[in-house]
């Protein structure tokens, strides 16, 4: 099998700080780093800019500006503008490799598969939603059948896919950056932290507690909402803080249940209690790690997920995690490595949030967070994804 530097295509749904977003430009930059020559691909509107930069070459499909609101007809935009876009670029022929992390990229290089524009592309499935609207489901149908080769980062998804779909996919890793999320090194990073934090409402003194993704059902928002509600009788001090949330679905639901409960107990903004929660809204990219830091816990009780990378992120940040007992969660944290909650059961969340603020229970939690870190890699992710690359562009030849 040739070693010679591959041409590599990587798609992502947008510019936005999304988990398949994340995964594509880590993965991106740590293609790069091995020699590959590496061009990321996504849509956008006029102006919109990459929240991070990026190692590899970035092609961005221009969106019409006049994208509908419609969900339906926005999602169908997308895929015909990453279509258009691709079919247009002049390079495509000379890749070795294209590969999609989601199902508006996979149904546009589905399309180029239809009319033998390309030979076949892999796909990574961090996860699967069911949908109400039968256009959207079956855009994801396609996107996973599609495909020539399937990944997966968690076993989960790999049994979902085998058992429910009757298909293969490869496990490949997830990683976490290590440059950037860390925990202080400095008095001078110390000072910026504090800086950033008051910038974006969080206290400077008293119990925090983080999630990060913003107001979705699948992150389980409202549930945990009420459990702050709740550990709040022992804590009034606290404050939960709500980062990101730069999503292209509609959350309408949940975010009106989280707003309902918000106003039955005075949290939301120009109340009383308003300083107690704060949605922060998409963040610029420097801020997590800052606010990682200042949290007193990172609270992830999602109902679904694809990997669950903002626990990595939190532990990397030396701040302890509180997961769903769960798989993927489960499959790569030990039982003393999170505070393990049911994601069902807003007292259990409640008490788990309480015991972050308990250095006795907080130590056992930190003790092998270097460890985990540390064999989570993207260097090693790339290595997985190099191999099947190469597997792939013979299997095409």
């Amino acid at each position: 099998m040739s070693d010679r530097p591959l041409r590599i295509g990587l798609l992502m749904h947008s510019l936005n700080p999304r988990g398949g977003v994340v995964h594509t430009l880590e993965l991106a930059d740590a293609l790069v780093s091995k020699g590959h020559e590496v061009t990321v691909f996504a849509a956008a509107r006029h102006g919109e800019r990459l929240f991070r930069e990026t190692l590899a070459e970035l092609s961005v499909a221009a969106l019409p500006a006049d994208l509908p609101a419609d969900l339906v007809a926005m999602v169908g935009a997308r895929i015909d503008a990453v279509y258009r876009h691709l079919r247009a670029w002049p390079d495509l022929v000379d890749l070795d490799v294209l590969h999609a992390q989601d199902s508006i990229s996979a149904n546009a290089l589905a399309r180029l598969c239809d009319e033998g524009a390309i030979p076949g592309f892999v796909r990574t499935v961090h996860h699967l939603d069911v949908f109400d609207e039968p256009q959207l489901q079956a855009w994801q149908t396609k996107g996973v059948h599609a495909a020539s080769r399937l990944f997966c980062v968690s076993e989960l998804w790999q049994g979902v896919l085998a058992r429910d779909w009757q298909l293969r996919a490869e496990r490949v890793s997830n990683g976490v950056n290590l440059q950037r999320f860390g925990k202080l090194v400095s008095t001078e990073q110390a000072v910026r932290d504090a800086a950033t934090c008051r910038q974006w409402g969080v206290q400077p003194e008293g119990p925090v507690w983080l999630a990060v993704g913003g107001v979705e059902s699948r992150k389980n928002t409202t549930r945990l909402l009420r459990a702050f509600v709740q550990a709040r009788v022992q804590r009034p001090d606290a404050q939960l803080v709500i980062a990101g949330g730069a999503s292209l679905l509609a959350h309408e639901a949940e975010v009106q249940a989280f707003t309902a409960l918000a106003d039955q107990h005075g949290l939301l903004p120009g109340l009383d209690h308003s300083d107690r929660l704060v949605i922060t809204g998409p963040l610029p990219d420097d801020v997590l790690p800052a606010l990682y830091r200042r949290a007193d816990a990172v609270a992830m009780p999602s109902l679904k997920e694809g990997f669950g990378l903002v626990v990595l992120e939190a532990l990397a940040c030396g701040t302890p995690a509180i997961a769903s007992r769960m798989a993927p969660f489960t499959e790569h944290l030990g039982p003393q490595d999170v505070l393990w909650v049911d994601p069902t059961d807003h007292d259990d969340i409640a008490r788990a949030l309480l015991l972050s603020l308990d250095e006795q229970h907080v130590r056992p939690v930190l003790a092998r967070a270097d460890e985990i870190c540390a064999r989570m890699s993207w260097a090693h992710s790339a290595r997985q994804h190099e191999f099947f690359y190469r597997q792939q562009r013979i299997h095409h030849a």
